[in-house]
């Protein structure tokens, strides 16, 4: 991948006003993130609570996943990112208003996870018709790296106005940014058609992930994505808990972290080499936190949560092997499903590891959710390896 790849990406009608829509919109859900955990955690001191509220929009990605996503490539694209950008807008606004009980937090924050699944799904489906098909993975290798620059800014730049100011007004800069994601994504794309025919229904949905679920690579594919990067999300959301007054240097760090595996495995590593380095990636994602246990220091957990996050690297090459497994005219509803599988993981695993942490310490869970992530990529490494040789066991017979 050379730099004057990366420049072509943005001479390509429309990619350069989503990447600022999307950017506008990371810069938002960091912020707001981080606000709305430490709004919780001072309300409640509560290590679960405040991890389901920053990572609680996931859990509803499941019933999005079931019941919504088939709208990935039956919405016209620019109408839905433009509506869904606004209605992030309002809820956040909802978020900031004084005296809202805890209970108002979570069904807001429900809301907002049904609204992220089909915007998912409309924006990367989106991203996949606007490039080649072999420029998908730079594209969002690009994207990803914006996602790391963003939250490094924005998890330090956050902590610090949660700090002076307080959650709220946080939260109404947050407000804004998703307001001006809206303007871009109005003004910056065209009308385009939807990628599929018919309306978004619940059976259109439920047909569409019945045919990507029934083939066992898809499978693996996805289960590769969800797990390994959900569980160790689940150590992400134990930051506030861990050491309330340094989230959001370790968020930043973290965030480090993921921009320099994107750079790695976007931009330097070659494509004959990738496929190889999804288990070691996913490993390295786990590793740094099994050692949370012994309770390191700041500096060392920073480096730590720094080190594993080059692991996320990982997710770039398993969504490239998902394109290839993958009809285009379902790319938008693929996407979607990874989208709304692994956030719905990072959910479910903050709860899990909130629970883990209200019945220990937010060390001992980081742990353990580690050591689960390990776990299930060896497992899953098995699964496939079983597959490869079943494969070419079958071949030999047939040459024979």
């Amino acid at each position: 991948m050379t730099g004057h790849t990366y420049r072509q990406l943005f001479r390509t009608p429309e990619f350069t006003p989503l990447f600022l829509s999307v950017a506008a919109q990371t810069a938002a859900g960091t912020v707001s993130g981080l606000a709305l955990g430490t709004l919780v955690y001072r309300a409640t001191d509560s290590p679960l609570l405040s991890a389901v509220s920053m990572f609680g929009p996931s859990l509803a990605q499941v019933l999005g996943a079931t019941f919504f996503l088939s709208g990935a490539d039956r919405l016209p694209p620019r109408s839905a990112l433009t509506g869904l950008s606004l209605a992030f807008a309002a809820a956040t606004a909802v978020l900031a208003l004084p005296g809202l009980p805890v209970w108002g937090v979570f069904a807001v924050v429900l809301l907002q996870g049904l609204i992220a699944l089909l915007g998912g799904g409309v924006r990367w489906g989106l991203l996949n018709e606007i490039l080649t098909k072999d420029g998908y993975l730079p594209g969002r290798s690009l994207f990803n790296m914006l996602s790391g620059l963003i939250q490094i800014i924005g998890f330090a730049a956050g902590g610090a106005l949660v700090t002076v100011l307080s959650p709220r007004p946080v939260l109404l800069l947050a407000a804004l940014l998703y307001t001006t994601a809206t303007v871009i994504t109005r003004l910056g794309l065209t009308v385009r058609p939807p990628r599929a025919g018919g309306r978004p229904s619940v059976a259109a949905t439920r047909r569409t992930n019945a045919e990507l679920w029934s083939s066992r690579p898809r499978r693996l594919t996805y289960l590769g994505l969800w797990l390994p990067n959900g569980l160790v999300v689940g150590c992400e959301a134990l930051f506030v808990s861990y050491d309330p007054d340094a989230a959001g240097t370790l968020f930043a760090c973290g965030a480090l972290g993921m921009l320099a595996g994107d750079v790695t495995v976007g931009r330097l590593v070659p494509p004959a080499l990738r496929p190889r380095l999804a288990t070691p990636l996913l490993l390295l994602l786990a590793t740094p936190y099994a050692f949370f246990a012994l309770r390191p220091a700041l500096p060392l957990a920073a480096v730590c949560a720094a080190l594993a996050s080059v692991g996320f690297g990982a997710s770039l090459v398993q969504q490239e092997r998902l394109m290839a497994l993958t009809p285009s005219e379902l790319s938008g509803h693929a996407l979607g499903l990874h989208s709304a599988g692994m956030l719905t993981m990072q959910g479910v695993s903050a709860a899990l590891a909130g629970a883990v942490a209200q019945l220990t310490s937010s060390a001992t869970a980081m742990t353990v959710m580690a050591l689960a992530s390990i776990a299930v990529t060896l497992t899953l490494k098995v699964a496939g390896r079983a597959d490869t040789e079943r494969e070419a066991n079958d071949f030999g017979r047939v040459s024979g």
